[in-house]
């Protein structure tokens, strides 16, 4: 949908968690079911998770280029390796085919919108990681570069002045604040707005280790957390400041247990605008608020029918 100047892509971070099913997915899907080919309908974007694990191969990225050929409007985000973002160590030429064999299908077919470059809260600010950053820029100077810097000391004004000069993108985040972290700033550098979306679970948000996905409590207990009305209606207004002059924005939830990112990622496209949404009609269970703002669709039901 159109924001003042810009495109802006509501989504989800990753699509594959087996507590969608039921709840996002059906509860017993035929065997041609395909999870991103479902949610391609519903949405415009989805963020690559695993790419941030392994480079994806040539085929897995056309794959995916395939599961969303029915939404022309749809444009994934990917995650850059962890190698170039986590690991100080100079990266081979080797290293840099890996990632561009996986990414290249994704930019030939115009469905990447963004390669994120997610760095810890460790990555601070200082002369040799702002030579990183400016080799990653030459390395990867050929895709839509974001950057998501998590330590309160790159918020300055002469980070954003680089980052704007070198067309480079970075993300406002959402998630809890402590310490030196970096706060929400809705500020856009370079071409691309980029907006990651959390959650605010400060309970959960720094113990050690997740919950795991197979006990009977939320599978990435730090990322659950649902927005309430108002919650969304603020954010709407900062994915607006960053969509302006931009010429796309992506705004992905990441609060995914239980399908809570699918349903505020349907409540924001509603408050920024759109109309005659659609949503898969298992969320009204779990989330039936929704039934104000989409049609519930069953599986297999056609835009259509």
């Amino acid at each position: 949908m159109s924001v003042n100047q810009g495109i802006v892509r509501v989504g989800t971070a990753g699509w594959n968690y087996k507590d969608w099913y039921g709840t996002v997915y059906p509860g017993k899907p035929d065997k041609c079911f395909k999870e991103l080919d479902y949610l391609a309908r519903f949405f415009d974007t989805a963020e690559i998770n695993s790419t941030f694990y392994r480079p994806p191969n040539s085929f897995m990225a056309s794959a995916w280029v395939r599961k969303v050929a029915h939404n022309p409007n749809f444009k994934f985000t990917a995650k850059l390796w962890q190698r170039f973002t986590h690991d100080r160590n100079v990266f081979t030429a080797e290293e840099v085919k890996q990632v561009t064999n996986g990414t290249d299908p994704l930019a030939e077919a115009d469905k990447l919108g963004a390669l994120l470059c997610q760095f810890p809260w460790s990555f601070r600010n200082d002369e040799e990681n702002r030579k990183w950053l400016s080799n990653l820029i030459g390395t990867f100077h050929h895709y839509p570069l974001v950057f998501e810097l998590r330590h309160g000391s790159w918020d300055v004004d002469t980070t954003y002045e680089f980052l704007d000069k070198e067309n480079v993108g970075l993300a406002a985040i959402d998630q809890p604040v402590i310490g030196e972290s970096i706060g929400f700033k809705p500020v856009r550098t370079g071409k691309v707005g980029y907006v990651r979306m959390h959650g605010r679970n400060y309970e959960s948000w720094f113990q050690k280790k997740e919950t795991d996905e197979t006990s009977k409590k939320s599978p990435g207990d730090r990322y659950d957390y649902y927005y309430s009305e108002k919650e969304i209606e603020e954010i709407a207004k900062n994915v607006k400041t960053v969509s302006e002059g931009s010429g796309e924005t992506y705004v992905i939830q990441n609060n995914h247990p239980w399908g809570q990112a699918v349903a505020n990622a349907l409540q924001l496209k509603a408050v920024l605008g759109e109309e005659e949404l659609e949503m898969p009609a298992t969320l009204l269970t779990r989330f039936p608020e929704l039934s104000k703002i989409a049609r519930p669709v069953e599986n297999g039901e056609t835009n259509d029918s």
